[in-house]
This record gives structure tokens, C-alpha cells and sequence, in this order.
């Protein structure tokens, strides 16, 4: 259960002391415990409807709060994987970014990603100690979004100004991790009603991989005034910097699966004495605009800008030469190292959304309707990069090989512009009964070259993504629904002289789901059913391509994820418990490679289920115990699914105990124990750049934290 966020150490330790000196008071009644996000009191601002619950909307999504993710021990996105059935790993190698997939798709960083509802670039390490929630829609998206990947979104909600906000924190974790954070605001009710809040934290990062340590800072703040009635202006910015080595995966060893208990999880094969950190820097601002027009009426204007840079440097394991296999490692546990080296990336976004919200009513039916624009920048601006075989590698990672940071390898420049339009509406008829729609129309123009000039692509395409749903209100605590809706992305195939369709777009290729679900809500149960049907067409090389216009780029078949979702969460009295479960056939079909059809996607669970339970202590109030399960089931390792990692189940425990001070002030203590039993297997297995990787579970780790409120 690591405590991840920061700030220098000596400055909060001095908080806390001072707060602590004064006398104890006794501690207060039992506290209530949401494990999770599920609660039908949360809204999530992702799915464009305003206020309407969670438990009204036909939408499968979840909220999940900063203080669950800190009771369970989450610092990065990646982990976020332990708290929902339907989110896994899709390529999480520790200190890089985090790639999830949700119902078996992988999320596109680059657009599946939205900060306050606008789109940002998740190519990058996100910092948690200045974030609200994060949302997290499931599905098709192209209500939502331009282009998306099928599986859904991730929304980060900034921490705004309230009242009163002090907190400091400290932090450690297996093996010497420390951290430190402070989180201040306030706000006024005075003149322009000013608010304020500044979170700053900083890490010194050494887990239990060995070769692996590294730093992390962020400083946030988000500020607001009222410049007249009915208005509202907020302003926010976020600096961020990790520097930490990068963690290759393992991998098949000739034909022959490794067993996870003989591999040493605390291995770091990018550890040469000349390897060096992957640097990732962030700034990010935004300025929204809030105009009540009406009483039914406001209008909001809301700007945001991105800038990130990274150093990609790592000590690379690809393929065997030796034995003329690149998708694995050699059968005697040796690899090809490459020395890889891209400094200096830059990736800049931009985005801006104008639009209308409010409530209206015709005869007798009420709406809630949201119109408006949103316009996206986006630039890749690369130097050249070394990709050099440097010699021969071991899973043990006792070999040494020498460097090659020569820059022999182009890199690919990219810019583009969208113009979305969008309208939703939420018509209720009464008695329950509403309709839902939506309709998105998005014009995009893309364009890439190469560092030295070549293979020139660009283009420009339009298309429409509509979504429609009905839900019923079934007595006061139930709601039936069922939803239809689209997705798009687009590709280009590539300006080489092999392919017969050299530099063309393609067509947009669009995702349809069906979902059917039903919703419940009360004081003691929250649950929810989903059944959903997700068929997302694939893109694939056609031909020989081993000669000029011998390959062309095309649509073939499509990869088709059927599932069933559950969720569930109980409390009364001192306990709550919640669980969630995915059930998921997914399979290529369509594909006029028959040999194709039927396989399972590479790194794609069939079953998952995760469990989270808390249990106040009478004995001992202001103490909660807290407990984590989380099962997923065999991956398919190779496309062909000619091998599978086994099934896992894992087991984390957590204390929390509230002490209350004098003058309001109280101490927050963690400590928790992932992995408890020390569990050994292979946590996800990623097909990624053509090759096979596998990453074990971290080892058995302990964490610690403290957090004053004065």
C-alpha cells in the first residue's frame, strides 16, 4: 500500500510535530468506509450529463476518490488495475507511463485520456497528489471523443479551492522510498469570493527492483474568484518530473514459458553500467469560464495547454539472433541488448471547448442538453534516435556490454488539428422513462514526416459518431437500460515504397457496442449488471510485402469482445464490502487469414474479479482494517495463443487509523502489506513492438504513512 506523493520532507515533518505536541483528544466514532468509487452519489463529469447520478445514467463508469486511492495504496495509474474487474494491464513497465485496457482494449494514451473533461497526451507520468478522482468510462466513446480507442475513457479531476484544506503528509515503502506532500487552500465569501489551493510533493523513489531508483516532484495550483454574479473564473497549472530507469519485461525462453517462481521479480534487466534514466517533464495549465445565463442555462468556455518532454533511454532486450526468433529470448536465457536512446521529445497540446449546458422544457417533456465545439492542437516534435545492438544479454542480468549512443535511426514528426461539434440530450417523458442522444462530428487533418525529410504523409477526414440509449426507472432504487453507440479511430498507411496505398489514409474505421444493463441503488446495496457486445474492425498488411507494391494496408475482419460486468457494493454498520467481476469472450473474426479467426487477443483475461472489504474496529474506534483481492485469469502470450501464463490471485492488507488532536486537528495513519503472501507468477504478458514480454508480480512490499490535518 505504497504513500506516493510528496513534498520536501523537513517542512512537513515540522507540521506534524507541531500539531502533535499539543494534547490528545479521544478518538472519534467508527468511521464510514466507501471502498471504492461506486457509490450512486458520485457523478461522473466524463460522460457529459451534468449531474445526473451514476446510478440514472446508461453508461457503465466508475468515480474513484483520492482517499480510496490512497487506503489502497495508488500512486500511478497502472495500479488502478487492483480496483475494477473490467481495467488490466495492457503494458506497465515500472517507470515508464502507464497503458491500461478496459474490456480487452488497449487505450490509446494519446486520446483516450481527459483531464477536466478536455483531451490530453498520456504519454507521459501523471501525478496523483493534486487530483480529485479519476473517472473512468467504459465503452465505445465517440460521444466523448474524436478519435478513441473502443474500451473507454480515463478522466483526471483537479483538486479545486475549499475551505480550510491543511494537510501534510509523510511516506515509506520496501526497500527506502520516502515521500513527503503538503495539500493548503482556502476560500473566502467575501468581494470576488477568491479561492485557493497549492499541492506540492516530492519522492525519493527506491522500490524493491533493484537498479530502479529515482525521483519524483510535482507542484500544482488551482485558484478562482467570482468577478460578478452568476460568473465564475478558475485558473490552474501542474509542473511534474519523474527520473527513474525503466523496467524491460521478461520473456518467452525458445518455445518454453519460464516459470515465474524460478525468476527473481526484483531483477532490472536495464541495469548496464551505462544506463540511464527515463526523464519525463510535464507542464500543464488550464483556464475555465463559467457564465450562468439563465437560471437554466450556463455557458462555459474552458482552455488548457500541455507540454511535455522525455528522455527515453534504455538498455533494450529484443529478440535472438542466435536463434533467428525476434518476437522472444533465446532458449538458454540470452537476449540481443540494444542500446536505445530518444532525448529531447517534445509533445504539445492544446485544446479549447465552447459550449452550452442546461435544462429546458417542451409540452411535457423535460430535457438536459449539453452543445457546443471543442478544438485540439497536437505536435511530436523528435530528434534522431540510437537503436544499436550492443551484444548479448542475460535473464539473469549478470552481463556487461558496452555503449553505442551513436544516433543512427529516424524518428517521426507529427502534427494535427481536429474540429469537433457535439450535441447530447437527455429527454425525460415521465414515469421514469427517458431517451437518450447524442452526436459527435469531428474534422481532423494529420500529417508526419520522418527526421530527415521523408516519407511524407498527411491527410484530412470527417465523419459522425452518434449514441442513443433508453433507461427506465424501475420502482425508486433500480434503473433497466439499454445503449447503442460508436467509436473511431484512423490510420494511415505507411509512405513505403512496398505498400500499393503508400501514404493514404484509410477510411475511418468505426467500433459499434450494444450494451444492456441495469443499475441499483440504495443505503445499505449499491449493483449493477452490464452485458455488452464491442466489435472494433483491424487494420492488417495484406501480401508479400517483402518488395515495392507488393502490400497494402487494409481493413481485415475485426476483433469482436463480448462480456458480462457485475459490481456490487454492501455496507452496514462497521463493514462494507464491494466486488466487481468480467466475464470476457473476446476473439478475432472476419479475418481472410482463416487461421486468424477465433484466436484471443494477446494479454487479455477471460475472467477477473476484484474485492475490496473494511471492517471498523469497535474496540478501537477511529481503526479500520482494509482487504484486497484481486484474480485475473490465464493471457495468451503468442498472437497465435500457442502458450498462456496461469491465473493469479493476489492478496493485499491495510490498517487505518484516525487519532484525533486538540483544536480540530487529527493524524491519519497507514500501513499496509501488498503481495502478502509473497505470491510468484506472471502479472501480464504484452505482444508490444512485435515481441513477448512478461512481467511478474512485485514481491511482498510494506508501506507506511502519516497524514496531519490541522
Amino acid at each position: 500500500m505504497a504513500f506516493r506523493s510528496s513534498f520536501p520532507a523537513s517542512f512537513s515533518l515540522s507540521l506534524l510535530c507541531l500539531a502533535a505536541s499539543g494534547a490528545l483528544a479521544q478518538s472519534g466514532p467508527a468511521q464510514v468506509i466507501t471502498v471504492t468509487g461506486a457509490s450512486s452519489s458520485n457523478r461522473a463529469s466524463v460522460a457529459g450529463f451534468g449531474d445526473v447520478p451514476l446510478s440514472r445514467l446508461p453508461i457503465s463508469a466508475s468515480v474513484i476518490t483520492t482517499a480510496q486511492l490512497q487506503d489502497a495504496g495508488i500512486a500511478s495509474l497502472a495500479d488502478i488495475t487492483r480496483l475494477d474487474a473490467g481495467i488490466t494491464d495492457a503494458y506497465n513497465p515500472p517507470g515508464y507511463w502507464s497503458q491500461l485496457a478496459v474490456r480487452g482494449y488497449t487505450l490509446d494514451n494519446r486520446f483516450n485520456y481527459r483531464r477536466d473533461g478536455l483531451p490530453i497526451n498520456a504519454e507521459t507520468v501523471i501525478g496523483q497528489a493534486n487530483k480529485q478522482a479519476l473517472e473512468i468510462l467504459k465503452g465505445t466513446s465517440g460521444l466523448q471523443a474524436g478519435t478513441s480507442a473502443p474500451g473507454g475513457l480515463v478522466n483526471l479531476v483537479v483538486k479545486r479551492p475549499q475551505r480550510d484544506v491543511r494537510q501534510a503528509r509523510l511516506g515509506w515503502e520496501a526497500d527506502g522510498s520516502v515521500a513527503a506532500a503538503v495539500d493548503v487552500g482556502d476560500r473566502s465569501d467575501e468581494g470576488l469570493r477568491p479561492g485557493w489551493r497549492v499541492n506540492a510533493s516530492a519522492e525519493r523513489l527506491d522500490p524493491p527492483m533493484r537498479n530502479a531508483r529515482g525521483s519524483r516532484s510535482l507542484l500544482a495550483g488551482a485558484f478562482e474568484l467570482q468577478p460578478a454574479e452568476g460568473s465564475l473564473l478558475e485558473a490552474e497549472f501542474e509542473l511534474g518530473r519523474q527520473s527513474q530507469r525503466s523496467t524491460p519485461g521478461f520473456s518467452l525462453l525458445g518455445n518454453r514459458l519460464p516459470d515465474a517462481e524460478a525468476i527473481d521479480p526484483r531483477t532490472n534487466l536495464n541495469n548496464q553500467p551505462w544506463s540511464l534514466p527515463v526523464v519525463m517533464q510535464g507542464r500543464t495549465a488550464s483556464l475555465r469560464y463559467t457564465q450562468t445565463l439563465s437560471e437554466r442555462l450556463d455557458f462555459v468556455a474552458h482552455g488548457m495547454v500541455q507540454r511535455l518532454r522525455t528522455d527515453d533511454r534504455i538498455a533494450f532486450p529484443f529478440g535472438c539472433s542466435a536463434e533467428n526468433n525476434y518476437d522472444r529470448y533465446c532458449s538458454d536465457g540470452s537476449f540481443d541488448y540494444y542500446d536505445f536512446r530518444s532525448e529531447g521529445e517534445r509533445r504539445n497540446s492544446d485544446a479549447l471547448s465552447l459550449a452550452l449546458q442546461g435544462q429546458a422544457t417542451t409540452g411535457a417533456l423535460r430535457h438536459q442538453f449539453k452543445l457546443g465545439v471543442l478544438g485540439t492542437r497536437y505536435t511530436a516534435r523528435f530528434g534522431r534516435q540510437a537503436y544499436n545492438y550492443v551484444g548479448s544479454g542475460r535473464i539473469d542480468g549478470t552481463a556487461v556490454v558496452p555503449a553505442d549512443p551513436a544516433l543512427t535511426d529516424e524518428n517521426t514528426q507529427r502534427d494535427e488539428r481536429s474540429t469537433e461539434v457535439f450535441a447530447q440530450d437527455a429527454v425525460d417523458f415521465g414515469q421514469g422513462l427517458r431517451a437518450w442522444a447524442g452526436l459527435r462530428h469531428s474534422r481532423l487533418q494529420r500529417a508526419s514526416v520522418r527526421t530527415d525529410g521523408s516519407r511524407p504523409a498527411d491527410y484530412s477526414q470527417s465523419f459522425t459518431t452518434p449514441w442513443l440509449a433508453i433507461s427506465q426507472a424501475v420502482g425508486e432504487a433500480g434503473t433497466a437500460y439499454a445503449s447503442w453507440g460508436q467509436g473511431v479511430e484512423t490510420e494511415v498507411a505507411p509512405n513505403r515504397s512496398r505498400y500499393t496505398n503508400a501514404g493514404r489514409a484509410l477510411p475511418a474505421l468505426k467500433s459499434r457496442q450494444i450494451e444492456l444493463g441495469y443499475k441499483h441503488s440504495s443505503r445499505v446495496l449499491d449493483w449493477r449488471v452490464a452485458a455488452f457486445d464491442i466489435d472494433r474492425p483491424e487494420w492488417r498488411d495484406l501480401g508479400a510485402c517483402d518488395v515495392a507494391g507488393s502490400c497494402t494496408r487494409t481493413a481485415d475482419g475485426s476483433a469482436r469482445h463480448r462480456g458480462l460486468e457485475a459490481e456490487a457494493e454492501w455496507r452496514a454498520g462497521a463493514f462494507s464490502l464491494r466486488g466487481s467481476v468480467l466475464a470476457l469472450q473476446a476473439r478475432r473474426q472476419g479475418s481472410v487469414t482463416a487461421a486468424e479467426n477465433g484466436k484471443r487477443p494477446t494479454n487479455v483475461p477471460a475472467r477477473s474479479a476484484k474485492l475490496q472489504a473494511a471492517w471498523n474496529v469497535a474496540a478501537v474506534p477511529g481503526l479500520a482494517v482494509l482487504g484486497f483481492v484481486t484474480h485475473e485469469g490465464a493471457r495468451s502470450v503468442l498472437p497465435d495463443n500457442s502458450i498462456q501464463t496461469d491465473g493469479w490471485t493476489r492478496l493485499d492488507l491495510a490498517v487505518r487509523y484516525t487519532q484525533r488532536l486538540q483544536a480540530g486537528a487529527s493524524l491519519l495513519w497507514r500501513a499496509g502489506i501488498d503481495n502478502l503472501v509473497n505470491e510468484r507468477a506472471w502479472k501480464e504478458a504484452p505482444f508490444q513492438y512485435g515481441h513477448a514480454y512478461l512481467y511478474p508480480l512485485a514481491p511482498r512490499t510494506l508501506s507506511a504513512s502519516v497524514a496531519l490535518n490541522f
